[in-house]
């Protein structure tokens, strides 16, 4: 394994660690009838992870930090597997639009990188706004039955939205701030390529 490899692995094991923590020591739990939901900056961390490290390896680093959030709490463990799915995907989202097409790891216009930094991590936050809420509410269907999931859709997608707005945020600004030091590193245009 060469050293920009290690680099990378090393970078999603922390963004792992990272998603891991935010999800699970900084959320404000909201319960909905025998369900829970709550407003997190889980998802920052995914999209930053994605904008920093690239699509794939920063929608698995936040999929399975958050999973593993999920797994241990007793009230979020049964929805790991949606986690695992929509977490991955807001990063190969994100990453897709930041990378691939806007380039922001090569350019080096200011706007143009703050324009498909927002734009990319606006994305992959819209795919969960739908996904979070609706995977969630047939999987609560088999497990909690039709009126809970049909109680807790509605302030699944209140939450998702102040969530994604937040984490939107968040992680454009995170990312804006660290984007010279990376540079500066000598590893950024290897990170997300």
């Amino acid at each position: 394994m060469n050293h920009d490899n290690t680099y990378k692995l090393s970078l999603a094991a922390l963004f792992a660690a990272l998603s891991y923590v935010v999800f699970t020591f900084l959320q404000i739990k909201i319960p909905v009838g025998g369900d829970m939901t709550s407003i997190h900056l889980g998802n920052a961390v995914v999209v930053l992870a994605s904008l920093i490290i690239g699509g794939p390896l920063g929608g698995i680093a936040g999929a399975v930090g958050m999973s593993i959030g999920d797994f241990f709490d007793p009230v979020y463990a049964p929805l790991v597997p949606k986690t695992l799915i929509c977490k991955f995907i807001i990063g190969i989202i994100t990453g897709f639009v930041a990378h691939k097409i806007g380039g922001i790891t090569k350019s080096n216009d200011p706007k143009h990188i703050l324009r498909f930094a927002i734009a990319a991590a606006a994305a992959g936050l819209i795919f969960n706004i739908f996904a979070d809420p609706i995977i969630g509410y047939w999987y609560k269907i088999l497990i909690l039955g039709k009126p809970a999931a049909d109680l807790s859709l509605k302030i699944n997608f209140v939450s998702t939205i102040i969530n994604a707005v937040i984490s939107l945020i968040v992680s454009v600004s995170v990312y804006m701030a660290l984007r010279p030091a990376l540079k500066q590193s000598g590893f950024f245009l290897k990170l997300a390529t």
